[in-house]
């Protein structure tokens, strides 16, 4: 009879949560776009602080997707893969972070949803761990518990808030009434954004996510195949976290405080403390040794103390030595010549301290001139050492 009793147990158990689909953490190679410099250009501006995601873990979320070529994994798959490029795509801004799953059985930890990862300071390794905590998918689709839940989640988050849904849409109960409740406790602050993640027979599910966002009044919907692009990501990420801004004027910006503003800056990373040109390049310029020489000429020492300056003010700093020749001379002498005098520069560091392990040399000869070679000035200011930073 016990053992009967154990039987109806189990059964009732899987009954109820579904067979619980196991899910990957192996994610699709993705080379997201960088939105740093659009920001640091003035062209875009945060306008969110928070987000909190909200993931079906459901048991129709175990089926395979079918509406791409590029998955071929289940629904879950898809939706972590997505969350992944999210995770990669958003630039280097503050924001906090959070994540609640929803289903039912073991993948929610038995109860309708489960809080996978509390609102916390973002950062692009922590949100990774809450993606990897969805291991699997069963049971129904209770997003309306999963919003309600939510509302307490996000009480501290700080600014404006995003409410993210991945998700086929296809609840037992409408979510509508819960996504109101969210929105009236948060008024202005809060925008939903969703992600239909659904084959073709969950089209229902596709509407019913556009009435939360309609019910919101702010944020979008949209479908994973719209997304799974660098441009499609970059671009749902723009829409999640800025707004349009107006490019500042570059010649009243310095970002890199060389001297030199952003619009004439030809080298805009130059490292702190480093004697740059007018390019706001670290370079000299000059008769830097002797005819056929690849000895440094002691006038020249200064130059070479800044660079050893600026390693040791910039521990992590490593750099490239570029050698540089006018065009007299033949072209493969000129080659010859340029490495020899990098490769000269780069022993003077060392001499002084500086390890070889962060120094590389490379000789361009003639090929890249920054002057004419016309005139005895313009081919003095060709026969350079330029220093490139390649820690960057």
């Amino acid at each position: 009879m016990q053992k009967m009793l154990t039987i109806t147990a189990v059964l009732t158990g899987a009954i109820l949560s579904g067979c619980a689909t196991q899910s990957s953490n192996n994610f699709q190679a993705f080379q997201a776009d960088d939105l740093n410099a659009q920001i640091q250009a003035g062209l875009l501006v945060q306008k969110t602080d928070s987000f909190f995601v909200l993931n079906d873990s459901s048991s129709s979320m175990s089926k395979t997707y079918l509406n791409s070529p590029d998955y071929s994994g289940t629904k879950l798959d898809v939706e972590k893969n997505l969350l992944n490029k999210f995770n990669q795509t958003i630039p280097d801004i503050t924001l906090s972070s959070g994540l609640r799953s929803f289903g039912f059985g073991p993948c929610v930890k038995w109860g309708a949803t489960h809080l996978n990862q509390p609102l916390q300071s973002y950062s692009t390794s922590g949100f990774e761990s809450a993606i990897t905590s969805l291991q699997c998918s069963s049971g129904g689709t209770p997003l309306a518990t999963a919003l309600s839940e939510s509302s307490k989640d996000i009480a501290s988050a700080p600014g404006n808030i995003a409410v993210i849904v991945f998700s086929d849409g296809m609840d037992e109960i409408s979510p509508v009434p819960a996504a109101e409740a969210l929105k009236a406790r948060y008024g202005d602050r809060l925008c939903v954004y969703t992600v239909w993640v659904g084959n073709d027979s969950d089209a229902a599910g596709q509407a019913s996510l556009q009435q939360i966002v309609n019910t919101a009044g702010c944020g979008m919907s949209t479908d994973a195949n719209a997304i799974s692009s660098p441009a499609g990501m970059s671009d749902f990420v723009k829409q999640v976290f800025f707004k349009p801004g107006s490019p500042q004027d570059c010649s009243t910006r310095d970002d890199d405080n060389d001297g030199v503003n952003n619009c004439a800056d030809k080298c805009p990373d130059t490292p702190k403390g480093a004697i740059v040109d007018k390019d706001g390049c670290w370079a000299f310029h000059g008769v830097l040794f002797d005819f056929d020489s690849d000895k440094v000429k002691s006038k020249y020492h200064p130059m070479i103390k800044n660079a050893v300056d600026v390693m040791k003010l910039n521990p992590g700093l490593t750099i490239e030595i570029q050698g540089h020749t006018d065009s007299y001379g033949s072209d493969a002498y000129n080659q010859n010549l340029s490495e020899r005098r990098a490769r000269s520069v780069k022993n003077e560091l060392v001499s002084q301290g500086v390890s070889a392990n962060r120094l590389t040399t490379v000789g361009f000869g003639e090929s890249q001139p920054v002057e004419t070679n016309e005139t005895d000035e313009g081919r003095a200011y060709n026969r350079r050492v330029n220093y490139k930073r390649t820690d960057k």
